[in-house]
């Protein structure tokens, strides 16, 4: 039996996915190179703060270009599991408020919405968001395909599904006293602007998910919730880490001081994320198919697809 090659569908998710990175990635290159383009104040972007940060997004940036590349390439398959879903859990989190948000903000406030009276041309900010939407979505689109050919048993198993579980106690523990922080944190930001109430719904829902999943209530397919959980938990700690570093250098664009909701939302992420891998290294295994032999495209051996008895490593 031979190595399954990507569909059309994943390669294409991930082409659009690098096209809509390719601006993103130049527009950082150049500022970082000394050519403030787009920028009316050719200052605002040798100031330390913005370099860090421009320096920090341009490498998180590139790695989800490597991880669109992984998606399609046979090598990708072959990548430990943790260095594929940790970049994607915390990419995932701030993006997928971009995708829901900004075409909302654009179809309501129209081009406006970008005019901040900033230092940034509007341009800019309609480029990096526009870019955020698509390769979002596919880059999204693309990791569910590469996750369904890599992990089928996430996709066929139902909630209640039984397996042996040595930490369930402690994941239950810690999974409600993460609904008992995230569930204030989301009632909390679902008082405020259209981004903080996406936030919100994301970590009450994720909150929620995660507790239905590691006490297996309900006899739904396994991967509706993990979902939730995934993109809700995933919103709190990326969306709350990257306040803090905005406070903690504060930097230009930042607003003035760090909210506690931030703090404790990336903490309450953090601890939720860390739940979810426990569960989901015990739940691996049913139906999973190992990594193909040799990194390269080429012919298949026999042994390239077998049942795998490794879970998500």
């Amino acid at each position: 039996m031979t190595e399954r090659r990507p569909g059309m569908g994943r390669v294409t998710a991930a082409i659009v996915a690098i096209a809509a990175m390719l601006p993103y990635l130049t527009l950082k290159t150049l500022w970082l190179t000394g050519h403030p383009v787009g920028v009316a104040d050719p200052a605002f972007m040798t100031d330390p703060a913005m370099i860090g940060l421009n320096t920090m997004t341009f490498g998180m940036e590139a790695v989800g270009l490597v991880l669109a590349l992984a998606f399609t390439m046979r090598w990708g398959r072959r990548l430990p599991a943790w260095l594929v879903l940790l970049p994607l859990w915390v990419g995932t989190g701030l993006l997928a408020v971009v995708v829901v948000t900004a075409p909302i903000m654009v179809l309501t406030g129209g081009p406006a919405v970008f005019e901040t009276g900033g230092p940034i041309a509007p341009w800019i900010y309609m480029m990096v968001y526009g870019g955020f939407v698509v390769q979002g979505a596919g880059l999204m689109t693309a990791f569910v395909l590469y996750s369904r050919d890599r992990w089928p048993g996430v996709f066929t198993t139902r909630i209640d599904h039984a397996f042996a579980s040595p930490t369930r106690s402690f994941q239950t523990v810690v999974a409600w006293g993460a609904l008992l922080v995230a569930g204030p944190i989301g009632a909390v930001k679902l008082a405020g602007g259209l981004q903080d109430r996406v936030e919100g719904l994301l970590a009450v829902a994720g909150a929620v998910a995660l507790v239905l999943v590691v006490r297996r209530r309900g006899r739904g397919p396994f991967w509706a919730p993990l979902v939730a959980a995934w993109l809700g938990s995933g919103s709190l700690f990326s969306g709350g880490l990257y306040a803090m570093i905005i406070a903690s250098v504060r930097a230009p664009l930042g607003a003035p001081g760090a909210e506690l909701a931030e703090l404790f939302g990336m903490l309450a992420g953090l601890v939720m994320g860390m739940c979810g891998a426990f569960l989901l290294a015990e739940r691996s295994g049913v139906g999973d198919v190992q990594p193909v032999e040799h990194p390269l495209e080429g012919e298949d051996g026999e042994r390239d697809r077998q049942p795998a008895d490794h879970g998500h490593r």
